[in-house]
């Protein structure tokens, strides 16, 4: 089949990989413009970008999909369809209508259940048992097509937002090349009930709240890793927390009950916090017992919220 693919992060370029090795024929690759990376700011591309370079695909990059010159490059590219995947940007109706089969979706989420930017982490830091991918034919509204395809998969009690993001990346890259293999496909509208969104997660959210329960935090710490991480200072100190898990403890919220091997105790509103791997600012993560070997710290302590 012939095709546009639209996309950005490493969940995208796994799905074109898979297409590529599917042997459909790929014209036109869409990603954001490249980003200013690393300590030295230097302009990096996408991993999408990287492997079409490294495919000999012919990348395009531009700012908006809105302006009539950008649209006319992507009609002349006569695709069958646009497979578009953790792109980021909107697709205007003029786009969506130009591919015979239209444009695909590969959504992390079991539709209508978080429509919306981060449906990895908002489906952690819920609490919900499972989750997947949805392939999806897209129209106009947010995440709100009809869907081709899906498949779920459990949510475990360790999952972090990375780790599921890799689970979730394989099943969309093996889900969308069985969608290209049975086009045209009937699609199923998605229910009316049950639909809820997934905002984009911000930086202001990281901080640990100690007066929540900690069962709450603990997938906080999951849903946040890798990005932005959950942060809090811990007898003053600015700390980023990668790893933690609710135990039996009372006290008052954000007091240290006790210091152990294998972590730190804050008491939170419910239960306590073990603290499990830590960083410092400008530090490499460190198990509580290699922060402990350096760090002298006492039950009682403060654990307060980042730059309180």
């Amino acid at each position: 089949m012939r095709l546009v693919f639209a996309g950005t992060p490493e969940f995208a370029a796994l799905a074109l990989r898979q297409i590529l090795a599917a042997g459909h024929q790929v014209v036109l690759v869409l990603t954001q413009p490249d980003r200013p990376s690393g300590r030295g700011m230097a302009l990096r591309a996408s991993p999408v970008k990287e492997l079409a370079n490294a495919a000999g695909i012919e990348v395009f990059q531009p700012p908006t999909l809105r302006d009539a010159l950008v649209q006319q490059r992507i009609r002349a590219a006569g695709a069958d369809a646009m497979i578009v995947a953790a792109y980021g940007l909107i697709l205007p109706q003029a786009v969506l209508d130009m591919p015979s089969h239209g444009c695909i979706n590969i959504h992390a989420s079991l539709l209508p259940r978080w429509r919306g930017a981060a449906p990895i982490q908002r489906a952690i830091l819920a609490g919900d048992q499972e989750t997947g991918v949805s392939i999806m034919q897209m129209e106009a509204g947010l995440d709100s097509g009809p869907v081709l395809l899906s498949a779920s998969v459990p949510i475990s009690d360790t999952d972090t937002a990375a780790s599921l993001h890799e689970t979730l990346a394989l099943l969309g890259a093996r889900l969308v090349v069985d969608v290209l293999a049975r086009l045209p496909l009937p699609a199923s509208p998605q229910p009316e009930v049950g639909i809820t969104y997934a905002a984009k997660i911000d930086k202001a959210e990281a901080s640990l709240d100690w007066h929540r329960p900690a069962w709450q935090l603990a997938r906080q710490v999951r849903a946040f890793n890798p990005f932005p991480g959950s942060t809090c200072c811990l007898d003053d100190v600015p700390l980023k927390v990668w790893r933690a898990e609710a135990v039996a403890g009372d006290g008052r919220p954000g007091m240290v009950l006790r210091v152990e091997r294998d972590g730190v105790v804050v008491a939170c509103g419910e239960q306590a916090l073990r603290l499990g791997e830590l960083q410092k600012a400008g530090g490499r993560r460190l198990s509580a017992a290699q922060y402990l070997a350096g760090t002298a710290l006492s039950p009682g302590a403060c654990c307060a919220l980042s730059g309180s």
